[in-house]
């Protein structure tokens, strides 16, 4: 019941959480890479490394306009230098790999990627396409799956609140990852889209379990009532309601009660073969890792103190304001 309790205290501090996001995606930025920006990524590695200056001299002798080198460490625990560029040709290619695999101790070109612009903008599009995709769906499935359950709120609700907890659940790692960009030239990839996906699957199936739960409880604790409407030329409607026999707050807390375990079992579990890959597993999957990890713990963190407190919140707000609409109209009457 702590979730219900504290509701306006949690709900301010994730209220935080997503101020202090937004203002680092604002001011910081994101650091795309060459996925959505098109251009090249080489990577050379060395058993003794040069100074990064001496590569960022080496790369600029070169003239491919605008270039950025950023250390790195391949799998196998070695130096490396990954040296972002624009759209190579195959003789740029070829002199930038002569050129810094010259200096240093056994250089050697370990990886070359290069992507088009237009390929680049293609990916974008897809990257926005599919996490729209994703959310619109969730809310259908939601929306559908709370078909029937009106009181105290409607089943859309619970769709739109499962999104506004999704949104939070995006915002704080992509925050991390433009701190990571900002502080160590770490960029953003199909990777991190796939990662974000990820935590998007995983959060929502956290919250609708505990959705599903309120779903079974609300239907456990209610009395129905019927009644039959006449209409023109006869035809019957029939109208149903349903009267709540214990408190929604109550009704709502015990549903996050009950699946508390579940869900910080599910996250423990998680985020040990998550912290198991980010530390033993190659620097390619370091960020992935990571931006997952970060993901899980704000979206146990949102199941758990956002999404039940935010529809607990929002059905206390209905029903004062549905008090004062009445009151409102039986003054009139009263006047008269």
């Amino acid at each position: 019941m702590f979730a219900i309790t504290y509701r306006k205290q949690l709900l301010i501090i994730a209220a935080l959480i997503v101020g202090t996001s937004v203002f680092l995606i604002a001011t910081l930025g994101l650091r795309l890479g060459i996925d959505f920006t098109g251009g090249s990524l080489t990577e050379v590695v060395y058993e003794v490394a040069p100074e990064k200056s001496v590569i960022e001299s080496v790369v600029a002798a070169e003239s491919l306009g605008g270039t950025s080198v950023r250390e790195s460490v391949d799998d196998a625990g070695r130096e490396a230098y990954l040296i972002r560029t624009r759209d190579l040709s195959e003789a740029e290619r070829v002199s930038l790999t002569d050129a810094v695999t010259s200096i240093g101790t056994a250089g050697e070109i370990t990886r070359f990627t290069s992507i088009g612009p237009v390929i680049g903008q293609e990916l974008r599009d897809k990257a926005v396409w599919a996490i729209g995709g994703v959310v619109g769906i969730i809310v259908l499935y939601v929306a559908f799956a709370f078909a029937g359950i009106g009181t105290p709120v409607t089943s859309w609700t619970y769709g739109l609140i499962t999104i506004l907890v999704l949104l939070y659940d995006v915002l704080v790692p992509t925050a991390v990852m433009s701190v990571l960009g900002y502080a160590a030239g770490v960029e953003v990839d199909v990777l991190f889209v796939m990662a974000l996906l990820a935590v998007l699957g995983y959060s929502v199936n956290d919250t609708i379990v505990v959705f599903d739960r309120v779903r079974e409880n609300l239907k456990a604790n209610r009395l129905e009532h019927k009644v039959v409407h006449k209409e023109l030329g006869g035809i019957e409607r029939e109208e149903v309601t349903y009267t709540l026999t214990k408190p929604y707050e109550e009704i709502v807390g015990t549903a996050v009660q009950s699946t508390l375990a579940r869900s910080i079992n599910t996250s423990v579990t998680t985020m040990a073969v998550l912290i198991a890959l980010f530390t033993l597993g190659g620097s390619t999957t370091q960020t992935f890792a990571l931006i997952l990890l970060v993901g899980v713990l704000a979206g146990t963190y949102s199941s758990i103190c956002v999404a039940s407190p935010l529809v607990v919140t929002y059905a206390a707000w209905k029903k004062k304001r549905e008090a004062a609409a009445a009151k409102t109209a039986e003054a009139p009457e009263k006047h008269t």
